[in-house]
């Protein structure tokens, strides 16, 4: 009887020592886990990267504790996305969150059943056939999509009331960044319409950067237009210091460009959609359907101008216009 007692207390004991690790390994599987693709590098996804967490923290989700994070960088290499997406998929993620159409593409091409929450979708997705239409993409992709024709043509229009003589602008664009060509073509349109004359000057790497410069002055350029890409984000302060050094005004698409020394930018805060992201993400983990979430499109967007810049060029910005600046860069 004695004998039986102590093999008891053993068992027991035993079993204790080898079910906390089970149980400890149950519950973190219970955690939902969510991978997000950048496009760029680590340090310059900070600031945006806080606006997710503050988006997710609002929910009630604190990453390591109650939900997992898992960062993935391509910083500013748009071939890694595939890599990147293969390998939140081998993890089994709950939830994909790419950063721009580029890193949806590919997230697409490993998972059709993961659901995606995209923040800076590109153009039209549902031209693009990501979706069946906005207010119900049916399938496994939602998210923000604040690109459109009439957001391209703003963007121009505001450079012109910047610089009103303006008939020559080059567009300064990466042809390795998936989508980019269907945002060239829209530019074209709405730079003609504004009465100007379209320069298309690619640049698919920083080694280009000085030979594309040098093609636009050599064309009479009077200013650049620069839709941007993962690749010319991480650069931005190179193109600025290239536009500066060649007296050319250029107009960007997010306020990092601005901040780093490009004439306006015209876009929404990238850290809200980041932040409003997260409201997507607790909808899927919840139980939602992202092919019954419908697709948001901004309705804020920010104008930033950079007076310093303007000075340095030599140019008069119109208090009109000054006047209606989200900031004004000193």
């Amino acid at each position: 009887m004695e004998v039986s007692v102590h093999r008891r207390s053993f068992l027991i004991g035993l079993l204790s020592v080898v079910g906390v690790p089970l149980v400890a390994e149950a519950q973190h599987r219970n955690i939902p886990r969510v991978g997000v693709i950048s496009a760029i590098t680590r340090d310059a996804q900070l600031p945006w990267a806080d606006g997710f967490r503050e988006g997710l923290q609002a929910l009630g989700y604190v990453d390591g504790q109650n939900i997992t994070i898992e960062w993935r960088y391509a910083d500013g290499r748009a071939e890694r996305f595939h890599e990147l997406a293969e390998d939140l998929a081998r993890l089994k993620v709950d939830v994909i969150v790419p950063a721009n159409q580029p890193a949806v593409e590919a997230a697409q091409r490993v998972t059709r059943t993961t659901p995606i929450v995209t923040i800076l979708g590109g153009q039209d997705p549902v031209r693009r056939g990501f979706a069946a239409s906005l207010a119900r993409p049916g399938g496994s992709i939602t998210g923000v999509w604040p690109q459109t024709p009439e957001v391209v043509a703003k963007r121009l229009q505001l450079l012109q009331e910047a610089i009103p003589k303006v008939s020559q602008m080059a567009v300064l664009w990466d042809p390795a960044f998936a989508g980019i060509q269907e945002i060239v073509r829209e530019t074209e349109v709405a730079a003609k319409a504004l009465g100007m004359q379209v320069q298309l000057v690619e640049a698919r790497s920083p080694n280009e950067f000085e030979t594309a410069f040098a093609a636009m002055t050599r064309q009479g350029a009077q200013a650049i237009f620069l839709p941007g890409s993962s690749m010319h984000y991480v650069h931005r302060a190179r193109i600025a210091e290239l536009a500066a050094k060649n007296h050319l005004a250029m107009g960007c698409f997010l306020r990092e460009f601005a901040e780093a020394g490009c004439l306006m930018s015209y876009a929404p805060s990238i850290r809200d959609l980041w932040r409003r992201s997260a409201t997507y993400v607790d909808k899927i983990l919840k139980g939602a359907k992202p092919g019954d979430l419908p697709m948001e499109q901004p309705t804020k967007f920010e104008l930033v101008i950079n007076l310093k810049t303007a000075k340095a060029l030599g140019l008069t910005i119109p208090q009109s216009l000054l006047l209606r600046a989200d900031q004004v860069i000193q």
